[in-house]
């Protein structure tokens, strides 16, 4: 099970790392006959949130934001990351040490091309990249004469002094009244997923997948209740389950049963090697290049799909979905607490970024059932809000000044569900501008809620709805409108999204999605409205001639009313404004009292012109 532990504040990494740690590795390579190396964010198992002893970009670096990756030649070195992070990476890394470039503008292998010199010796660790990133690193390191060669031992794992252990947090069962479906029945069905594929194994190493695939949940990383290993099931429903004994216990033994193989994870290598001759569904976009090798090596074939257990994952059960509307309940309570909180004591001018982070923590953790966050808070206050990634620390720790605005995204990790929610509030009197684009930005957000869309419709196609009026009047936001969400698993999940970029993944039926339209001024202020969603559906509609699915909000908590300009707004949205609020007093109330229930009927009083 995942274990809690408080948001640290402390300022980690920094160009102290770079600084101590760069001529290290460079030792270190030249010893193993290298003239450069490769440096991905992704570990072993391509997480999002790293386990400590994974951290080798922020360890070669100083850089420790959740995107990027690094190249170490032998007389020059360089940073890769996006838009997210161009303040975080500057203030992290050396500039006299690291070029800093952004990845839209020169993605790594283009950069290699024309740094690698000709004859020499780039290297790479197998287990961290995919086999996709690899080929265009090797065509690049071709074309500059260079050679891409492929590490037993990952040179900075060598040079890492100190270096924390691998992470051992016991398992635990994720019983039938939160999971909905017994691992027996949910094998079977991926076993036959599988043999449509046209293959007889699939290679499953996304710890999300095995989690929801055998009905278990882990501690082996931060704010997901993941465990590290691998598996291998087979197109009958059988599977064999790599991991460390020492996170073994009696209870997942026997919850495992006899249709489940128990191997330890170091023997995940001769596993793949005896498929010999077996066709085995491997997802490129998940698996590592070393899997890959070692099933050519082994004489297996290949078969490249798409992991089969992401869609099924993705598609909630009754259960789940249930599940996830009473954890989005309780945790709505914790929220209308603090939003109290911060519509009094907090109007002050004297509260800071950490204190009000650290007082949400303190409403969630009171409910006696929040297993962990489910991401760190970002807790951003006037122009630190305009930064979407912003992640406090005790260096950037800002007072929530009156005139500013103040943005919030958090969520919890609870048994029956995972929350993650953005609110906007003003402290003291907001500008008439800030009124006028918080309205836009709810517009968008109420846009896309009250959707109504075909079987076969894909996030991009929905995506505009969320942007128009922003769009309407010279604006926009730079991050995806809405994301998946697991069931006591990652905040972030595949295959669906709400996004500029199209996805092929049509939105279906008991998908969990965000809806998190935003409007972000630099070095002012951000915005940022986001409810979790699940698509229900499809439903005729009265004199139409095709079912449409449709969204039913899933959080609840109140949006500020101080920040809404009635007269920007249509009939329809203020009717669905004063719907959800209504829902939202509804759920809320009985489990508030006193002060922070008479302000809850204030907060979701309806709003007429």
């Amino acid at each position: 099970m995942t274990h809690y532990s408080p948001q640290s504040f402390d300022v980690k990494g920094g160009p102290q790392d770079g600084r101590a740690h760069l001529p290290l590795l460079r030792k270190a390579l030249e010893t193993a006959g290298l003239d450069g190396f490769l440096i991905p964010h992704e570990d072993e198992y391509n997480n999002e949130y790293l386990p400590d002893c994974a951290e080798r970009l922020a360890w070669a670096t100083g850089f420790t934001g959740s995107a990027g990756s690094a190249i170490v030649l032998t007389d020059e070195a360089v940073v890769f990351t996006d838009g997210r992070y161009t303040v975080q990476v500057r203030e992290q890394v050396d500039p006299e040490l690291f070029a800093i470039e952004d990845v839209s503008e020169t993605p790594p292998h283009v950069w290699l091309s024309k740094h690698a010199r000709k004859g020499a010796v780039i290297g790479y660790d197998a287990r961290l990249h995919s086999p996709d990133a690899l080929d265009r690193f090797r065509r690049a390191a071709e074309k500059a004469g260079a050679e891409l060669v492929a590490v037993e031992v990952n040179p900075i794992d060598r040079a890492w002094e100190n270096r924390p252990a691998a992470p051992c947090a016991r398992l635990t069962v994720q019983p039938m009244e939160f999971a909905g479906e017994t691992h027996s029945d949910k094998r079977k069905r991926v076993g036959e997923a599988i043999a449509e594929d046209g293959a007889e194994f699939a290679a499953i190493t996304a710890p999300p997948s095995i989690a929801w695939l055998f009905n278990i949940r882990g501690g082996d990383v931060a704010r997901s209740p993941l465990a590290l290993g691998a598996a291998l099931i087979k197109s009958d429903g059988t599977a064999t389950l790599f991991v460390n004994p020492d996170k073994m216990t009696d209870e997942v033994r026997e919850h495992l049963g006899n249709e489940v193989a128990l191997r330890p994870e170091h023997e995940f290598q001769d596993g793949l090697h005896a498929l010999k001759g077996h066709a085995v569904s491997v997802d490129p976009g998940l698996a590592s290049a070393w899997v890959f090798d070692q099933l050519t090596e082994g004489g297996a074939k290949i078969v490249r799909r798409r992991d089969p257990v992401l869609l099924p994952k993705a598609i909630k059960n009754a259960t789940e979905i249930e599940g996830s509307r009473q954890a989005h309940i309780r945790d709505g309570g914790a929220l209308t607490r603090f939003l109290h909180w911060l519509d009094t004591e907090a109007q002050s001018g004297q509260i800071d970024e950490i204190e009000a982070a650290v007082k949400l923590e303190q409403f969630r953790a009171a409910l006696g059932q929040v297993k962990d966050l489910s991401f760190d808070t970002i807790s951003g206050s006037g122009p630190n809000g305009a930064l979407p990634h912003y992640r406090v620390s005790t260096a950037s720790n800002r007072k929530l000044e009156r005139g500013t605005l103040y943005l919030v995204d958090s969520g919890g990790q609870y048994p029956d569900g995972t929350t993650d929610v953005t609110r906007t509030v003003p402290i003291g009197a907001p500008t008439a501008e800030m009124k006028e684009r918080f309205t836009l930005v709810l517009k968008g957000h109420i846009g896309l809620s009250m959707a109504r869309f075909p079987k076969g419709t894909t996030g991009g196609q929905l995506d505009t709805l969320a942007r128009l009026p922003l769009w309407q009047a010279g604006l926009d936001y730079d991050h995806g409108t809405g994301h998946g969400v697991g069931s006591f698993l990652g905040v972030h999940e595949g295959p669906q999204r709400i996004a500029k970029v199209n996805s092929d993944e049509p939105l279906k039926p008991g998908m969990i999605v965000s809806n998190e339209p935003g409007y972000y001024k630099t070095k002012a202020y951000g915005i940022r409205i986001e409810n979790l969603i699940v698509i229900n559906g499809p439903d005729p509609i009265d004199g139409g001639e095709r079912p449409m699915m449709w969204f039913e909000n899933l959080t609840m908590a109140p949006i500020n009313r101080d920040l809404v300009e009635p007269a920007l707004m249509t009939d329809g949205e203020l009717t669905w404004l004063n719907a959800y609020h209504a829902e939202v007093r509804a759920k809320i109330s009985p489990q508030i009292d006193g002060e922070a229930k008479s302000w809850l009927e204030a907060a979701t009083a309806p709003i007429t012109r």
